[in-house]
Parts: structure tokens; sequence; C-alpha cells
């Protein structure tokens, strides 16, 4: 039962920053947003963007809790092989993984805080996404999903900013 009760209250809270028109998120194109769309409807997350080594390896190992509607956003310079793991991680974590284009492939939810166990992401790699666990499957957030970000070479995305 209280499993159920958290995760209505997870679908509550995610209808409040769900959209369904990209008008919005045409006009917020910035680095601490990012946006995703699908068949599903569109969303805005706050995010913090890991894009060197340092805040990569780093990414959100001892973090207590993290506010719904927020996540990082890892920037790698170019596409790759990526396994993500969940050492000194405090909180599950949906991981979101995009190619070049910003189009998900792999979404691997509920990543179990301080698991070893590497999480493959695919190939052709370039831009991870981590929200709080649960978030991805009670918003719908599937792979073709696509994301919308600065970061994203714009003459290459599927869901380019407008231009300024």
């Amino acid at each position: 039962m209280g499993s159920r009760i958290k995760r209505s209250a997870i679908s509550a809270i995610g209808a409040i920053f769900l959209w369904t028109g990209a008008a919005h998120a045409e006009s917020n194109c910035r680095e601490d947003a990012l946006w995703l769309r699908g068949d599903w409807g569109s969303a805005r997350f706050g995010v913090k963007v890991a894009d060197d080594d340092k805040e990569r390896s780093r990414g959100l190992m001892f973090v207590e809790k993290m506010a719904m509607g927020t996540g990082m956003l890892f920037v790698y310079p170019r596409p790759q092989d990526t396994n993500f793991w969940m050492k000194n991680t405090l909180i599950p974590l949906d991981i979101i993984f995009a190619d070049h284009r910003g189009v998900v492939q792999t979404v691997h939810p509920d990543a179990v805080p301080g698991d070893l166990t590497p999480i493959p992401g695919g190939q052709g790699i370039q831009y991870v996404l981590e929200i709080n666990g649960g978030l991805a499957k009670s918003m719908g957030i599937v792979p073709g999903s696509v994301f919308q970000h600065p970061a994203i070479a714009q003459d290459s995305a599927a869901w380019a900013c407008p231009a300024q």
C-alpha cells in the first residue's frame, strides 16, 4: 500500500511540471533547464550540468535529497559506450541515456543507491540525465523521447533550441 501511495504522489508531483505544448520549451532553452518530450507530453527539469571529467565522476554522489523536477545532465564531448554506477549515491535515480541528437535510447529505472553494478546506457551515448527514481515511469518517459538543451549540437538536435 505504501508503494502505491508513493507512486501516486510522484505522479501528482510530476504533473506539476508537465506541459502539453512545445511553446514553453522553445522560449526557455537555457543551460540550467532541460526539456523532454514524447508521446506522453513534455516536461521541464532544472538541471546542473556535468560537462568535464571531474564533474561527471562526482555526479550526484553524497546528495541526500533532490527536489522534484530537478536533475543532473551529464554531457560528453562525443558519443561513446557509457556505463554508470551508484557508488556513494544515496538516493534512487532514474538514469536516462540519449544519443548525439538528444534522442533517448535507454531508461534505467530506480537505480539502487550504493550499488556498484554497472548500468549500461548502450553505444553512442552523449547525454545522460539523472532524475529522482520512479519519476520516468510515472511520467511515461521512454526510448524515443527527446531532450532539448543548448549543450546538444543544434545543427543535429532532434529538438533544437529556437534561433535567438
